[in-house]
This record gives C-alpha cells, structure tokens and sequence, in this order.
C-alpha cells in the first residue's frame, strides 16, 4: 500500500494542476483599452526611434545623402526625354551623351541670360538703389530724424562691423569651405546621374537581392509604383515652373523693371519648392519693383504675381497633375516645413517627392496591389497618384530585370 501511495505521489507531479483564477492575474486588472494602447504605444515608439535614427545617419552623411537625391531627381526629370531616344532606338550611350548635354546646355543658357542681363543693367540698378536709398534718408528726415543721427546710425553699424571683422573672415572661410563642397557634391552627382541612367537595371536588381526572397516582389511592384510617382511629380512639376516663369517674368518685361530675366529664371528655380518657393519668389519680384518703379508699379507686378498663382492653382494644378499628384495643401505645407527644419532648403526641396515616393509604396504594399501589378486606389493615399502605365513585372530569381523603355521604371 505505501508504495502504491508514493508511485501515486510521483505521478502527481505530471498531472495537471488547476488552473490560477482569471481574476487572481495581476495583468488582468488593467484595462483592456489601456493594454491595447500599450501595445500600440511601444510599438509607435520603435518606429519613431528607427525613423530617427534614419533622419539622423541621413543628416550625417549628407554630402552623399543630398548628391544622390538630387541625382534621382535630375533622373526622373531627364527621364522622358532619353526614355523617347532610347524608343527611337538611339544606343543608350548615345542618348545618355544627348540627354546630358541638352541638360547643360539649357542650365548654362539660363546663366548666361542671367548674367548677361545683370552686367547690362548693372549700371541702371546701381543709380535705382542709391536713389531708394537717398529717398528712405529724406523720409526718416522728413518724420522728424535727423540727419546727424542717421550719420550716428551708420557709423555705429560700420563700427559694429569692424569689431565683428574676425567673426566675418572666419564666415568668409566657411563660405569657402561651402563652395568646395558644392563642387565635391556636383562631380558625384554628375556621377551618379551617368550611373544611374547607363545601369538602372543593375543597381535595381543588386537592391532587391538585399531582401528576402518572399519580399522581392512586394518591394519591385511597389518601388515600380512609387518611381512612376516621382517621374510623373517632376515632370509635371517642370511644366509648371516653366509656365509660372514665363508669366511672371513677361510681367516684369512688360512692367518695365530691370531684371526681368533674372526674375523668371528665380521664380522658375523657386517653383520646386511647393507653396513656399512661390510666395518668396513672388515677394522678391514685388519688392524689386518697389524699390527701381515705385508703389504703384508694385502694386500691378503683385497683381501679376497673384494672377498667375491663381491660375495655376485653380487652373493647371488639376489639368496637369490629373495624371501625377494631386498634393493636397495641408499635406504640402506640413511635409515642406518639417522638411527645411530637418535639412534647409534641400529639406524643402525633396519633401514632396520622397513623401509622396513612401505614401505610394506603403499604401502598395499594404493594399497587396502587388501582387497583380495593379495601381494603387487613390481613394487610399494623402494626395491621388494615377500612374499612367506600369510596365510587366518579371520575378526571374527574385530580381528586376533592366528598365523599361517605356514608363522609365525598372522591369
């Protein structure tokens, strides 16, 4: 009997035990809405500090981080262009050689307008900014400042600058060390420009071989949607600062001011900037008319200004974005500002686009549209994005395959 007891003792030890009340668990007295924000928390808070870290190792190695972006989007500026050659079947050196050159040409035309026009009018504008400049004086004088204190004025300023001489060579140095690495960054991204336009294909497919083989396909169709996104962005977006240039700067022609080519060439380069780089550019016409003709000429460039943002808001916004990007106003506006506070004005620059390239892809990747190759619904994203064409997707080994001639995506 005593060994039947201890072999029932020993037995004992496998049998299940009663399972522990469900109101006895400490972690049951939480909320329910309370862990699920928990769990949701956590995780939000991993996400936030990958994302960090990301924006900080990007803002570490900006002068390669910037180039390369800027190449990209010279690449899907330009792609048009020599995807169009390469259908006429121009060799692909070729076309590379033609659509680089035509790129320069038009850059160096622009200059050289600019140029030109400043050293004509040089002389006109400097009499403008001493005549401004003797009109504010006689105004201060005629509101009851007198003339020994704006003298006193002016010698405090130059004496402020004189003991501020070690703080301005040492920004003069700076300047300097910025010009070299303007010049580093131009050589590498004219680099990576004829990289990537001569072997997109053999970048795309080293890029996908760095996912797993269950993700390639996921990754290609929505890298092939989010490409199309920004080919579509930059090439309408090109369009647009054209029109806007040439109807801002046939106003300032037509008004008579002195720099009616240097403003258009500023308002065009200023129009990649979504929202931002229109009013500053349109403010900058205004006051350049203010200052050589006067307020009521002024008043007709500011007019000009509102007229063609007005129009190409109201009127080629919706015509020529139909089929790209239809950026919604507070979704610009947020994207533009967070980017210059992370990067300046490159920050501004890329927003739109990188923002728009990470809202397609998402929105691919979590609607599976990538699985068929469809486009993504605009109904789903920030701002509509309709690609035109997506080129066939083959999955040989995991991998693209060379970009397609004809959408200027990998395929």
């Amino acid at each position: 009997m005593s060994d039947d007891k201890t072999r029932a003792g020993i037995w004992d030890v496998f049998r299940p035990r009663p399972a522990v009340p469900t109101a006895a668990r400490p972690a049951d007295a939480v909320p329910a809405g309370l862990r699920i924000a928990t769990a949701y928390a956590w995780r939000f808070l991993v996400v936030a500090a990958a994302i960090g870290v990301l924006v900080w190792l990007v803002i570490q190695f900006k002068l390669l981080v910037i180039p390369l972006l800027v190449a990209i989007l010279i690449t899907a500026l330009v792609w048009p262009a020599m995807s169009w050659l390469l259908r006429h079947r121009v060799p692909r050196w070729a076309a590379i050689v033609i659509t680089l050159i035509g790129t320069i040409a038009i850059v160096a035309a622009l200059v050289w307008l600019v140029a030109w026009q400043i050293s004509r009018e040089f002389g006109d504008v400097r009499d403008r900014v001493v005549e401004a400049v003797t009109g504010l004086r006689d105004f201060l004088v005629g509101v009851g400042v007198s003339e020994a204190e704006i003298d006193g004025y002016l010698d405090q300023g130059f004496a402020l600058l004189e003991e501020q001489a070690s703080t301005l060579w040492s920004g003069a140095l700076a300047i300097g060390s910025t010009v070299g690495h303007f010049a580093a960054g131009a050589l590498l991204t004219f680099f990576a420009l004829i990289c990537i336009l001569a072997d997109a294909g053999g970048i795309w497919r080293w890029t996908v071989r760095l996912f797993p083989a269950q993700a390639r396909m996921a990754v290609d169709q929505a890298a092939r949607n989010g490409w199309q996104t920004v080919i579509n962005y930059a090439r309408t977006q090109l369009l647009v600062a054209t029109i806007d240039a040439v109807g801002i700067g046939l106003g300032a022609f037509f008004l008579q001011l002195p720099l009616a080519i240097p403003i258009a060439v500023m308002v065009f380069l200023g129009s990649f900037v979504p929202l931002v780089g229109a009013i500053l550019t349109g403010a900058v016409a205004v006051f350049i008319a203010l200052v050589y003709n006067g307020p009521l000429i002024a008043l007709a460039m500011l007019i000009v200004v509102l007229a063609v943002q007005q129009i190409e808001s109201h009127v080629l916004q919706p015509i020529l974005m139909g089929s790209a990007v239809k950026v919604h106003p507070l979704a610009v506006v947020m994207v533009v500002a967070g980017g210059s506070m992370i990067a300046g004005i490159p920050g501004a620059l890329f927003a739109v686009p990188l923002a728009a390239f990470v809202n397609v892809v998402a929105v691919t990747l979590s609607s599976g549209s990538w699985r068929t190759g469809a486009p993504v619904h605009g109904e789903n994203l920030i701002w509509d994005t309709v690609p035109k064409t997506i080129g066939p997707v083959r999955h040989g080994g995991g991998a693209a395959g060379r970009p397609d001639e004809k959408n200027g995506t990998a395929s």
